[in-house]
């Protein structure tokens, strides 16, 4: 995809509109990364710890206000659905014992949000996927949170981001920094310092061009589209006009692409946080080895055995 320039337009960086309310969770993958794992148990639902993938993205979404939430489905995904039902046998089995810790934590998390869901007939990519919440979303601005990802708890990135959408009336994206060897992974931006008005905001860009997938000597900044995105409703009408670019598949990059060329205000907060990537089976035991450590309960002991293993890893014997 080529990089797309937007006509000039007047600052609309002090617009007020609605805060997003909802948020949408594409989950139709086939994860083939972590096969033969998720050949019958959806990847949103490999545990890191004691709590699946997809549960942290849900209470990060409630932690922000947002207790709408749709899951785009896909064959043999119903379980990541049954998550977050009543189980009352379970619950009354905890109750009967006097396991109140687990019981509060069984009926948590059927108490996060109104979890909807809607089923990807076949995966076509993100923008086709997102399009399948338009008559859930209508014409109100939404959250997308990629069921793969997710941030440090006591260091959130989606509240900034809705708030300064409701600010633009436009999109907002998560950048992270990567190396200059990782730019051809991922959608990349092309940027200016964002407008006087958003002085009030950290770490905010305004950004003024995107590429998807680009070579190292093309990529416009090292700055990469990562799993959060606030999209007004006009998204819908841009994904509908998108034809299938990398991949074959429609491209909520090149979506947002055409609407940036359209004149939609469109930007980004750089986020600096711990960000967990569960997408690639290394990300996800990094994942599960630092929840594990800030453990109150675990974390001790599992330091400890961690650090013993690694000694003995790096001694003679673990040389040899």
């Amino acid at each position: 995809m080529s990089e797309h320039t937007p006509k000039a337009q007047p600052s609309q960086a002090t617009v007020r509109g609605p805060r997003a309310t909802k948020a949408v969770i594409p989950a139709a993958g086939l994860a083939t990364r972590f096969l033969p794992a998720t050949k019958a148990v959806p990847k949103e639902l490999l545990p890191v710890v004691d709590r699946p993938v997809l549960q942290y993205i849900v209470e990060e979404a409630s932690r922000s206000g947002i207790k709408d939430v749709l899951l785009i489905t896909g064959r043999g995904k119903t379980s990541m659905v049954d998550h977050f039902d009543r189980q009352p046998y379970l619950e009354s089995r905890l109750e009967a014992k006097g396991d109140l810790e687990r019981l509060a934590a069984v009926r948590n998390t059927s108490e996060l949000a109104e979890i909807y869901t809607c089923r990807q007939g076949e995966p076509l990519g993100l923008g086709h996927a997102v399009s399948y919440a338009e008559s859930h979303v209508g014409d109100a601005p939404f959250a997308v949170l990629l069921g793969d990802e997710f941030t440090a708890e006591d260091d959130p990135l989606l509240p900034q981001m809705l708030d300064l959408q409701a600010r633009t009336g436009g999109i907002v994206l998560a950048f992270i920094e990567v190396p200059d060897e990782e730019v051809n992974r991922y959608g990349i931006a092309s940027v200016d310092p964002a407008e006087p008005e958003l002085a009030d905001v950290e770490n905010v860009v305004r950004v003024t061009g995107l590429v998807e997938k680009p070579a190292r000597d093309q990529a416009p900044s090292n700055l990469a589209v990562v799993g959060r995105y606030v999209l007004p409703g006009t998204i819908f009408g841009a994904i509908h006009r998108t034809k299938p670019g990398s991949g074959g598949e429609i491209q909520l990059t090149d979506a947002m692409a055409l609407l940036l060329a359209e004149g939609t205000p469109v930007h980004g907060i750089v986020y600096r946080g711990v960000r967990y990537d569960t997408g690639m089976p290394l990300g996800y035991l990094q994942a599960v080895v630092q929840l594990a450590s800030q453990r109150t309960d675990l974390g001790p002991q599992f330091k400890e055995w961690l650090k013993a293993f690694v000694a003995e890893l790096d001694g003679p014997a673990g040389a040899a």
